[in-house]
């Protein structure tokens, strides 16, 4: 995604201009992923079956009048293979739309609420010297009323070569010692993200050797300075990709050797098999992941968040029980030692892919209890995770806490 910051469609969200941050690249969107930025119209051009001559002699010779009848026919085809093609499209549109409505219906189990092993992704102002210790107090005393336990920090975005500039993250020491001395029981982890070749030429190339190694030794370095983990977002990733697998294996040796976390942002799961291909034939974006990657990748790290924002929903009854699908879906398939993390979105757009009115903090909370209650309502490495700081508004961080926290 632009700017390395989680977003499911290829239009992340960024920060203000008061927040911006050093970039190398292009996360939905997409981090992300969105569907095509161009919506193709198509017309239809009727004949006007008019006729021209002289009047018709009553014999039904007249040429003029058979090819009058013959554009009608015409017409009448063409208007009902129309209408044969809008609703063979769009009745399985509504019958998913409804079926998330009814996904949205019921009430969650008693005791899904938080365990206390939330997090919150935050913009690139605490490690760059923009945030002081106040702002670090403020920031621990809002959290110490939550479930939030980690902090994915933006201390990127890694170069496409993935290497990171030290400069990035030259505030991070001062910011982890500020969190650890306010709030000791928060983890601090650093979040890299980079735009993927996947889609376009330019971007990180992880089929390359050398880009997988340089992003091995820039996750040293950033332990070394004192991350208690590391957070990848990198977008947009295709399902299947073995090069990201591969490398998830050689961070997690890294990690495991420091006693750190290793933790992902993830796509979004096939609301039905096979659809990321679908959408990638139509669109050239597939967007979704398999069931079957995401446990590949679930069983390769400590913690997965599902980027759970920028579905395309377009009310807050069928954004729920979208959510609610997913998280049952990925329950599915995370092993029980790994957190699972639903995404919730603390950020507000109005664009194609994602709608403010429907996409709230809310919709989210109340669909993953649903998914949660339905699925594994005693899982115990569960949670949500926060997208993204800067653009929260009193109403989401309330939601969160009426509805999750209790």
């Amino acid at each position: 995604m632009p700017e390395a910051e989680p977003g499911s469609g290829a239009d992340a969200k960024t920060e203000p201009e008061a927040e911006a941050k050093p970039e190398s690249g292009a996360v939905d969107a997409p981090v992300g992923s969105t569907a095509a930025d161009d919506e193709r119209v198509a017309g239809g051009a009727g004949g006007t079956g008019g006729v021209g001559g002289a009047e018709g002699n009553g014999d039904g010779d007249d040429p003029g009048v058979g090819t009058g009848r013959r554009r009608g026919r015409r017409g009448r085809l063409v208007r009902r293979t129309a209408l044969a093609l809008v609703l063979l499209l769009l009745v399985p549109v509504l019958a998913a739309e409804t079926a998330l409505r009814v996904n949205y219906l019921g009430d969650p189990a008693d005791g899904t609420y938080t365990r206390g092993k939330d997090a919150i992704w935050l913009g690139h102002a605490w490690v760059d010297g923009r945030k002081t210790d106040a702002d670090v107090k403020a920031l621990a005393d809002r959290l110490g009323k939550t479930g939030i336990r980690d902090l994915y920090v933006h201390a990127g975005p890694l170069e496409h070569n993935g290497t990171l500039p030290a400069s990035a993250y030259a505030g991070a020491p001062r910011f982890i010692a500020a969190v650890h001395r306010e709030a000791p029981e928060l983890r601090v982890q650093a979040w890299l993200g980079d735009v993927l070749a996947s889609e376009s030429p330019n971007g990180m190339r992880l089929e390359r050797a050398e880009t997988r190694a340089a992003v091995v030794r820039s996750t040293r370095e950033i332990l070394a300075a004192g991350f208690q983990g590391a957070h990848f977002d990198l977008e947009p990733l295709h399902s299947g990709d073995g090069d990201y697998l591969g490398l998830l294996d050689d961070l997690r040796a890294v990690t495991r050797a420091r006693d750190a976390q290793l933790s992902v942002a993830a796509h979004q799961i096939d609301p039905v098999p096979g659809f990321h291909s679908f959408w990638g034939t139509t669109t050239g974006h597939p967007k979704w992941w398999s069931q079957k990657f995401f446990g590949q990748v679930a069983r390769r790290v400590d913690q997965i968040a599902v980027m759970s924002y920028d579905t395309i929903q377009p009310l807050e009854s069928t954004y729920g029980g979208y959510v609610a699908q997913q998280t049952s879906l990925a329950l599915e398939v995370t092993p029980a030692s790994t957190d699972l993390l639903m995404g919730l979105p603390f950020y507000h757009e109005n664009r194609f892919g994602h709608w403010n009115h429907a996409e709230t903090v809310a919709a989210a909370v109340r669909g993953v209890r649903l998914g949660l209650s339905r699925t594994d309502a005693d899982r115990a490495n569960f949670g949500v995770a926060a997208y993204v700081d800067f653009a929260a508004t009193e109403q989401d961080w309330t939601s969160y806490e009426k509805g999750w926290v209790r």
